[in-house]
């Protein structure tokens, strides 16, 4: 790994001299989405917070860079955030805070551009600090940015599943679409999960994942969608979101917080990795191996 891209990577951040050892497979999900107001970060925080009150011990990655809101979607008050990191105002450990359910919470800074304007091994520099977590972890949730920008291939590219959170509107459709084909043919990611959000019944959520396999099947004959599920139109969802709090835990009876506890289930129940190597390190291995020569 003694590579020239390595090599900067390693001068981005300051890293620890003595590597740890890898504390176990760790489960990487990206959630993605096509297009802005899909919903795509309240879906990856409650996500996130089910997956914990399942009692698995999970973590989740704010990387959309540029404009993070995680922290207000949980109610958090975060004392420093990634941006704090990169300038070296503070430890990884310092940037951790506990959330819901024990849920481990990395914020990022929003509104800093030059955030958003990292480039792909600086990328890597940051999933390397954080592969030097001193916490076991068992899945790795990465809420990413939305669009077809470097962050989000790359952080889409390197995790094992990737989860594009779908609308039922032509612009998301389409986005969602494009989205899929760029990873696909630039990035070879050949297998995506879908959400449908935002959905009238469980029929329409249904019919819009069977809109999306069409004109895959169309023009990616060698993608595989699969379908996640639907998360309905919710009220309390909404009041959730103003009281900055988890609906899964604000109300945990409504139907988005049963939807998406359900959804939680059926990824708890996933196989585990069988990568020879093991935890958050394995994350910035794709990285390096796949993304930088993309």
């Amino acid at each position: 790994m003694q590579s020239r891209e390595y090599a900067k990577l390693t001068t981005t951040f300051p890293l620890s001299a003595t590597r740890r050892q890898p504390l176990g497979a760790v489960r990487s999900i990206a959630i993605t989405g096509g297009k802005g107001g899909v919903g795509k970060s309240n879906i990856a925080a409650n996500l996130a917070v089910a997956l914990a009150e399942l009692g698995k011990k999970t973590l989740l990655l704010d990387a959309d860079l540029g404009l993070a809101n995680v922290d207000v979607i949980l109610g958090l008050q975060p004392r420093f955030n990634l941006a704090d990191l990169v300038a070296g105002r503070c430890t990884l450990e310092e940037v951790i805070i506990e959330g819901p359910a024990g849920l481990l919470v990395i914020p990022a800074a929003s509104g800093r551009r030059h955030m958003a304007d990292l480039g792909r091994a600086e990328h890597a520099g940051l999933v390397d600090v954080i592969s030097e977590l001193e916490r076991e972890v068992e899945i790795l949730i990465i809420d990413t940015a939305a669009g077809i920008t470097d962050s989000v291939l790359t952080f889409c590219q390197a995790a094992q599943d990737t989860v594009v959170v779908v609308c039922d509107e032509p612009a998301s459709i389409t986005d969602a679409y494009a989205l899929i084909k760029v990873l696909s043919r630039e990035r070879g990611v050949d297998r995506i999960q879908v959400v449908a959000n935002m959905v009238r019944d469980p029929q329409e959520g249904r019919m819009l994942y069977d809109k999306l396999v069409r004109v895959c099947e169309k023009f990616l004959a060698d993608v595989s969608l699969n379908y996640l599920g639907a998360v309905p139109q919710d009220d309390w969802l909404r009041l959730s979101v103003q009281r900055q709090q988890p609906v899964v835990k604000a109300y945990p009876a409504a139907p988005a917080s049963m939807a998406i506890k359900e959804m939680a289930a059926r990824t708890a129940r996933w196989q585990p990795p069988t990568e020879a190597r093991g935890g958050i390190e394995f994350f910035l291995e794709r990285i390096i191996h796949r993304g930088v020569t993309a």
